[in-house]
């Protein structure tokens, strides 16, 4: 027997008979022995489950992270330090984001289960030469198999029978339409959405019924392949836990160099007790760890989600977040994501006129016009004609239902129902006026469907035939005009067939045909023996959505590069990206073309093409790959299980929320709650700003932070008393990011933020810019700290009062930084600058009582070591303050004219 488990097999291509012979079966199904024999030799209909890393070690390789380490080491240090809340704090938040790491990659793995999922529990099989339903894991290679509508494909079938059948096959391929089914063998290089012989496992029957013999089980199957492919990507690290990483190594490095000189300078040259200095080091590795800093980047991110939950992007994986806002191309699904996944008429043609159809969807609101203007259908007797008849001969059904219209049957019916109401027809009326006698339901193997209709008054009957151009065509003599019929101009027609396909619009014709008023049953013969009237020829489409093209506009705007991926035609595709604004000067290139390309082709064709048809699991995941070769961030939408594997590779996965299968939702980062592309075009917007105020964060805590260590550095230098003990820098660090760093994860999204680049992906978060802005601050909160310390202390003040001084006077230029970190090189002295940030301003409140109590609650005193401070104390702290924000100010200035410069 032929191999079912080799998939290059083209059984597609394979008569029928050819098929039974090499599967070793007859029509009559497998024999007892024989589903015995093939069971053990290919095994159950189901795909093998994943090997997986088991629970606890999934969650201790949460804590394999170098930030993780550092403020590990923090909680040593403050337990060194006796200091057990902080470092009940600091473990804390070490524990939570484990736990939170660990919950997420348990629902990631579950894609794999939502695919097995997928899978027919049930079929109908012939075995013996008797029907039996069996669960569907038991079929084997060379079953029979019975399907009818409503049925979901047990396995990969090859059909040997087919009436009226037609098949959903969304979820592998993408296509909106449900395709036709046949017998006859296809081309052996056809696309997936092309083997018109085949029914794939997991797919569902539409409409008619069939049966077919199995030709793979399990992981054989199309979505078998997906599976294995869904197991085999690499699940990409985001820019900003790469940035974070590489962050995490240098700083941890340079506060473990700079602790270690401290201790050797101190000791050896000046003359500092040993336990002195080493508190003196760790209290300096304390000061310069942002303890703060994982904390406020996860507050950050889930407020970035809220944002983006409030406009219809559910994220499911936090740092998909920021990722967002790096993103450099997006490829994106066309049905239902680019598109609104419902059939509308465009256009349609008589013998003299070409009319455009306004309104998209099912909702019947939208106009008809003739060369540019609005017109009444019913002042043209043959478009008003062709209105009735496609709503005659229908068996789709329009209703309401809370506020939006709902089609009942076949999407394409469904558009040319809502085409005729949009005429002002009313669907009942029109059936009562003219009663259908009797009908020829669509067949795949003749391409039309007909119904008989009598006059309501009696006076005639006539035929309205609708199907394929070409079909209706054939059985035409003439056509109709507003001053009658006339001999039919086949030539014409054609064209403006080929001008309506080349719009990438699906095209149906109309016939009629008048017979004796008294007859009342319809046959073959009244629609082969010819004598039809051509009425009119409908373009039909799956319009793009109105906010999709702004939203692609808008992208284009923020330099990200929009893709279209999708397994529809070539020409429907081209047609579509045009409207949409995605640039189609590359041309088209189909799944076929592709297979024939390698990867480091694919990595050149990349640069050039932006629209791809007839794409294949397998293509989308090469055509994710090879962008990222290039160094992009790359967002990946779809709803379908083909679509999971290359979700699951890009940087951001984006899956449907509504249309959506769950492979693809468990596969994603991000699910669209209104499966909208503008949705997505929002969530870049939010992460943007994120990303943003994740710099804002850091540009105030690391200046605080090495304001803090390089006063104990200067002290140490200088042969010096501490001006801050190691309970002080630990108080500072815990309400400065407490209030101040927090209140940056509210900031509102900065104007022109998607008028801007892209930032490039391999920018590191520690730029020149970013260094040299905290060394920067970092000095002038160390001059005003020591300074003032060093002021106090010449003066003859107490240490303890010297202390809290200094202490103060970090805080309250922090205080006054944060109005600077607001924005980055945008000037913040004006209205809302200052008092445009609710949450900034309530930071403040609340450090400004803290630091109250700090410095004048005997317990905090006691606790601390400070002392109350005097009026003339406070004005030389407000008015360092003051001095730091205007410095900062003048610098963002310089830079910004440097820029412009």
């Amino acid at each position: 027997m032929n191999d079912p488990s080799r998939q290059d097999t083209p059984w597609h291509q394979l008569e029928t008979s050819e098929t039974l012979q090499r599967l070793e079966v007859s029509e009559g199904g497998l024999a007892g022995e024989q589903v015995r024999e093939r069971l053990e030799r290919f095994g159950y209909n189901r795909l093998p489950p994943p090997e997986r890393t088991g629970p606890l070690k999934r969650f201790l390789l949460q804590f394999h992270n170098v930030l993780i380490y550092v403020l590990i080491a923090a909680a040593l240090g403050t337990a060194f330090l006796q200091h057990w809340v902080d470092t009940g704090v600091i473990l804390g938040v070490v524990l939570i984001n484990a736990i939170i790491g660990f919950i997420q990659e348990g629902k990631a793995e579950e894609a794999l289960d939502a695919i097995r999922n997928m899978l027919s529990p049930k079929a109908l099989v012939l075995r013996d030469g008797q029907r039996r339903t069996l669960p569907a894991e038991e079929l084997v290679p060379g079953d029979i198999v019975f399907l009818q509508a409503g049925d979901k494909v047990p396995a990969d079938l090859r059909l040997l029978r087919a009436h009226n059948m037609r098949i959903d096959e969304a979820v592998l391929t993408g296509e909106s339409v449900a395709v036709d089914k046949q017998t006859g063998p296809v081309d052996a290089q056809a696309d997936l959405g092309d083997q018109a012989s085949m029914a794939f496992s997991g797919t569902l029957v539409a409409f008619g019924q069939g049966k077919g013999v199995v030709v793979g089980t399990g992981a054989s199957t199309q979505i078998g392949r997906i599976s294995t492919l869904l197991g085999e990507v690499e699940t990409l690290t985001t820019p900003l836990l790469r940035d974070i990483a590489v962050f995490g190594r240098w700083l941890s490095v340079a506060i473990v160099a700079l602790a270690g000189f401290t201790f050797a300078f101190g000791y050896w040259f000046r003359d500092y007790d040993i336990l002195e200095t080493f508190l003196a080091a760790v209290s300096l590795a304390v000061a310069a760890i942002p303890e703060g800093l994982p904390a406020i980047m996860t507050i950050t991110l889930a407020i970035g989600v809220q944002r983006m939950a409030a406009r219809n992007a559910i994220i499911r994986r936090l740092p998909a977040v920021e990722t967002l806002g790096s993103v450099t191309t997006i490829c994106s699904d066309k049905t239902g994501t680019l598109t609104r996944n419902e059939m509308t008429v465009k256009s349609i043609v008589t013998a003299e006129e070409i009319f455009e159809v306004g309104g998209v969807g099912y909702e019947p609101h939208g106009g008809f016009s003739l060369d540019g203007q609005d017109i009444d259908p019913q002042d043209h007797v043959v478009l008003a004609e062709g209105l009735r008849g496609i709503l005659l001969c229908n068996d789709a059904e329009l209703h309401q239902r809370d506020g939006q219209w709902v089609l009942e049957g076949d999407p394409t019916e469904g558009s040319l129902v809502t085409a005729a109401l949009k005429a002002g027809l009313d669907h009942r009326e029109t059936n009562e006026l003219y009663p259908r006698d009797d009908v020829i339901p669509f067949e795949s193997s003749y391409k039309f469907m007909a119904t008989l209709h009598h006059h309501h008054e009696g006076r005639q009957s006539f035929i309205f035939l609708k199907g394929a151009p070409e079909r209706v065509l054939a059985v035409c003599a003439k056509e109709r005009t507003a001053d009658g019929d006339r001999e039919i101009d086949a030539d014409r027609w054609q064209r403006q067939m080929d001008e309506i396909a080349a719009k990438g619009q699906r095209l149906l014709a109309l016939a009629v045909k008048t017979v004796d008023a008294d007859k009342r049953s319809l046959a073959f013969p009244d629609i082969e023996d010819g004598g039809l009237t051509m009425l009119a020829l409908c373009g039909i489409i799956d319009p793009p959505r109105d906010e999709a093209i702004e939203a692609v506009k808008e992208c284009q705007e923020a330099g990200i590069r929009v893709k279209m991926i999708t397994g529809d035609h070539a020409v429907t595709a081209e047609a579509i990206a045009r409207e949409l604004g995605i640039h189609t000067e590359g041309g088209v290139m189909t799944g076929h073309e592709l297979e024939k390309i390698s990867d480091e082709e694919m990595q050149q064709v990349v640069q050039k093409v932006d629209v791809f048809a007839r794409a294949t699991p397998e293509h989308k995941l090469r055509l994710v790959r090879a962008i990222q070769t290039h160094g992009h961030v790359v967002a990946m939408t779809g709803d379908g299980v083909n679509d999971a594997p290359a979700l699951k590779r890009a940087d951001v996965g984006v899956a449907m929320g509504i249309k959506g299968t769950e492979a693809a939702k468990e596969a994603a980062e991000m699910v669209l709650a209104d499966d909208n592309f503008a949705s997505i075009a929002h969530a870049v917007e939010e992460g943007r700003t994120v990303y943003d105020n994740l710099r804002k964060a850091i540009l105030f805590l690391l200046p605080t932070n090495g304001g803090q260590a390089f006063t104990i550095v200067a002290a140490i230098l200088l042969g010096l008393t501490l001006p801050l003990t190691p309970v002080q820098v630990l108080w500072v660090n815990m309400v400065t990011a407490v209030t101040l760093a927090l209140a940056l994860a509210f900031e509102p999204t900065e104007p022109g933020v998607m008028k801007r680049a892209p930032r490039p992906p391999n920018t590191p978060i520690l730029s020149g810019f970013l260094i040299w802005r905290v060394v920067f601050v970092s000095a002038l909160l160390v001059a005003g700290t020591f300074g003032h310390f060093l002021w106090m202390q010449q003066h003859g003040m107490a240490v303890e009062l010297a202390r809290t001084a200094a202490i103060n006077t970090l805080v309250m230029g922090q205080l006054f930084y944060l109005f600077n970190s607001r924005y980055i090189l945008e000037p913040v002295f004006n209205r809302e600058g200052l008092l445009g940030s609710r949450a900034v301003l309530i930071a403040i409140g609340v450090l400004i009582v803290l630091q109250g109590l700090f410095t004048y609650a005997p317990p905090l005193q006691f606790l601390f070591g400070t002392t109350a401070l005097g009026l003339e104390d406070w004005g030389r702290i407000l008015a360092f303050g003051v001095i730091l924000f205007v410095l900062v100010e003048l610098e963002k200035a310089f830079l910004k004219w440097r820029q412009v410069g």
